[in-house]
């Protein structure tokens, strides 16, 4: 790892030696800034958006213990995942998510997924969440 603040054993002397210094810098300064442009370029793959929507999709079992949880990077791609709780057990589907649009048809639980994860948690002035998503205002 570079160490920009490291001490030199000697200090220049003469111009000579301050210009090779100053090159020296000026090519670590390079190649740093081409390292953070690879790390902005990758990190538009990252998961940077999240969006969760708990509900209850069966009047039998209470609780919200059902879920659509949507994973998305900068370009709106990634995936959303629902669980369905019962009684009987437990089921979890995944969906691909492709610059916005769904491989399969969603659930509007799923769609509140995305557009919370899209449009982030809007908090209201008093500071609470904001009802942005369906009626159920789990989330």
């Amino acid at each position: 790892m570079l160490n920009l603040f490291k001490k030199k054993k000697t200090e220049p002397k003469n111009l000579k030696e301050v210009l090779a210094q100053f090159r020296e810098l000026q090519d670590s300064f390079e190649r740093i800034s081409r390292q953070l442009e690879a790390l902005k370029k990758n990190s538009e793959f990252f998961v940077q958006k999240v969006g969760l929507v708990r509900f209850n999709p069966f009047s039998e079992v209470g609780g919200d213990q059902s879920f659509s949880l949507a994973l998305l990077d900068s370009r709106d791609s990634g995936i959303v995942i629902t669980s369905l709780y019962t009684r009987e057990g437990n089921r979890v589907y995944g969906k691909q998510i492709k610059n916005g649009q769904p491989s399969h048809a969603l659930s509007e639980e799923e769609k509140q997924a995305i557009a919370e994860a899209k449009n982030g948690n809007k908090k209201s002035k008093n500071g609470s969440e904001a009802a942005n998503s369906g009626s159920n205002g789990a989330h």
